[in-house]
C-alpha cells in the first residue's frame, strides 16, 4: 500500500485564523482531506484532530507541520511527540519553515543527530518563547494597574435606594437578607457591596451584622 502525505494545523483558540498554515499545506499538494485541524492551546496533546491523525498514519507516511510550535509549545513534550511519530509509527515529518527537520533528509547517522539538535534548539526556544510572552504580557498588566488602569467589567451602578437601605441596615433596622432583597441583589452581593462603600467612605465594618 503506497506511503500517504498528512498535514496537521493548529490555532491556539478559535479565534485565531488557520488561513496561513493550511496555504502552506496546500503548497506542499496535501490533500485537503488528509488535513487535521485542531483550534485549541498546545500545553497538551489531548487534541480531537491530533488523536484522529494518529489513526490514520502508517509506517513511510509523511507529516508535514508549518513550524515545530504547531505540534506544542512545551519542550519536553515536543520531543516525546517527535519521537513517538518517527519510532513508534515510523512517518516522516517535514517542518515546512526548517528544511532541516525533515527526516526524509539525512537518514544517516550525522543526519539524525543534526535533525536532534536542531530539534531540541527549536523546541526549547518556542517554550521559551511562550513564557516571555507570558511574561511580558503579566508585567504590562502589572503596570497598567500601577498607572490605574481597570481590567475586567466594569463595576454595576448602585441602586437608588442603597444608601437608605445601608442605612437600615447598618442600624440593624433590616436583616442582611432583608436589605439584599430591598436592593435586588444576591446577599454576597450587597455584603460586598456595603463592605466597599464603608472602606470609600471610611466607616468601620461590622461583620457582626452578618
Amino acid at each position: 500500500m503506497p506511503s500517504k502525505v498528512y498535514g496537521y494545523v493548529r490555532v491556539s483558540s478559535t479565534d485565531q485564523n488557520e488561513d496561513r498554515q493550511m496555504l502552506a499545506m496546500a503548497a506542499q499538494a496535501v490533500p485537503l482531506r488528509n488535513i487535521y485541524v485542531d483550534k485549541q492551546s498546545g500545553r497538551d496533546f489531548n487534541r480531537p484532530e491530533y488523536k484522529r491523525l494518529l489513526t490514520k498514519l502508517r509506517e513511510g507516511d509523511l507529516l508535514y507541520v508549518l513550524s515545530i510550535d504547531r505540534l506544542g509549545r512545551n519542550y519536553e513534550e515536543i520531543q516525546n511527540q517527535w519521537r513517538i511519530l518517527t519510532h513508534q509509527y515510523s512517518i516522516d515529518i517535514c517542518v515546512i519553515d526548517m528544511p532541516l527537520l525533515d527526516t526524509r533528509n539525512g537518514k544517516d547517522l550525522m543526519g539524525t543527530f543534526i535533525a536532534d539538535l536542531v530539534l531540541q534548539i527549536l523546541s526549547f526556544v518556542a517554550q521559551s518563547e511562550r513564557e516571555n510572552i507570558k511574561k511580558r504580557q503579566a508585567e504590562g498588566i502589572a503596570a497598567a494597574k500601577a498607572r490605574g488602569v481597570k481590567f475586567g467589567r466594569p463595576p454595576c451602578p448602585l441602586p437608588d435606594n442603597f444608601f437608605e437601605v445601608h442605612t437600615a441596615w447598618r442600624n440593624k433596622k433590616m436583616t442582611l437578607q432583608q436589605a439584599a432583597e430591598a436592593c435586588e441583589m444576591p446577599v454576597g452581593t450587597f455584603y460586598g457591596k456595603a463592605v466597599h462603600y464603608e472602606k470609600t467612605h471610611n466607616f468601620d465594618v461590622m461583620r457582626k451584622n452578618l
